[in-house]
């Protein structure tokens, strides 16, 4: 077995499972039975995600403030990835600087202190990284979860973790008839091209400030942005107002997951309208162009997530296009 790292070693507590170990995630063999693990996850978690390997090293790839020989830890059983836990940290728009923990144990190991163990140790590492920042603001764990992940949600609340935020995942049905909605004028929807890139992710970034919890974008970030297997493009939604990127909808086809869970779902997410063009209908149209973009596309529903206590009355706008919540999401915060 390797030889942990020191941020690893001291934190570890292994439950008494036979063959159980912790240890650095390691990139060039655990990516297989890591999406394997995600996946039961999801399944029996109720979430309607498919992961692959492709799009986790794709993630990987580009993170900030996560090393992976340090901040990243898995439990193995026989070689293969039965949990994981990661750490990383950003200073958000306020001034907050947050330490987030993710993971997650596959469901037939759950129930023996396996995501226990991991979660001690993420709240260690924190602590570790933590202690090389300046103490010049608020600072918090923070983790977030469906809420129909019931045994993460169980754990963080007992750890001591409480609701600081709420999500909805919505949906509408493709069959049911569509409104028509012009652009407002002077706008226009025009093909993406690569040399669009830069100006609408910078418009996304943007648009983006008045979300809660938002943190400055960075370059690694537009790298993840520009690079993401999935990406579709050809079915963004993006308004110009002569050079300017006004706003978007950034819709996207999972072909791998509609397949694997036996669905015709597109995503309408993300959605934005740059502050001089909102008020307007231009978010409203260019949802709607969207949906009977994705009708003609052969979908039967439309997805998107939302902050339901986004300032800009989100939440109030994709139900009037017909949008209803199929499931919800909770961020948790620990002081640290």
């Amino acid at each position: 077995m390797e030889t942990l790292t020191a941020s690893c070693v001291d934190a570890i507590e292994t439950p008494a499972v036979e063959g159980l170990i912790f240890r650095p995630f390691r990139r060039d063999t655990d990516y297989p039975s890591y999406v394997e693990m995600l996946n039961a996850a999801y399944l029996e978690d109720k979430i309607d995600a498919v992961e692959t390997v492709e799009g986790l090293k794709h993630e990987d790839d580009h993170l900030t403030h996560c090393d992976l020989n340090t901040d990243a830890l898995v439990a193995a059983i026989g070689g293969k990835v039965v949990g994981q836990a990661r750490v990383s940290w950003w200073v958000n728009d306020v001034g907050e600087r947050l330490y987030g923990i993710s993971g997650n144990v596959h469901p037939a190991w759950r129930g023996k202190g396996i995501g226990c163990a991991l979660l001690r140790w993420q709240e260690q590492r924190a602590r570790d990284i933590a202690a090389g920042h300046p103490n010049d603001g608020p600072r918090a764990l923070q983790a977030w979860t469906m809420d129909s992940a019931l045994s993460r949600a169980r754990l963080l609340k007992r750890a001591g973790y409480q609701p600081v935020r709420y999500g909805f995942i919505m949906a509408r049905s493709l069959e049911e008839p569509i409104p028509d909605l012009p652009l407002p004028a002077g706008l226009e929807v025009r093909p993406v091209q690569p040399a669009h890139m830069r100006a609408i992710w910078e418009a996304l970034d943007e648009a983006f400030r008045d979300h809660w919890g938002h943190r400055p974008g960075t370059e690694e970030d537009y790298r993840r942005f520009i690079g993401w297997p999935d990406q579709t493009p050809q079915l963004w939604q993006v308004a110009w107002a002569g050079d300017q990127v006004a706003g978007m909808v950034l819709n996207t086809i999972f072909e791998r997951e509609n397949i694997a869970l036996n669905q015709k779902r597109g995503w309408t997410d993300p959605i934005c309208v740059r502050r001089p063009w909102r008020k307007q209908g231009l978010a409203r149209a260019l949802i709607l162009r969207s949906l009977r973009l994705l009708e003609q596309q052969g979908m039967l529903e439309a997805c998107l997530g939302v902050d339901t206590h986004n300032p800009n009355g989100a939440l109030r706008l994709y139900e009037s296009c017909g949008y209803r919540q199929i499931n919800s999401s909770t961020t948790y915060r620990k002081p640290l």
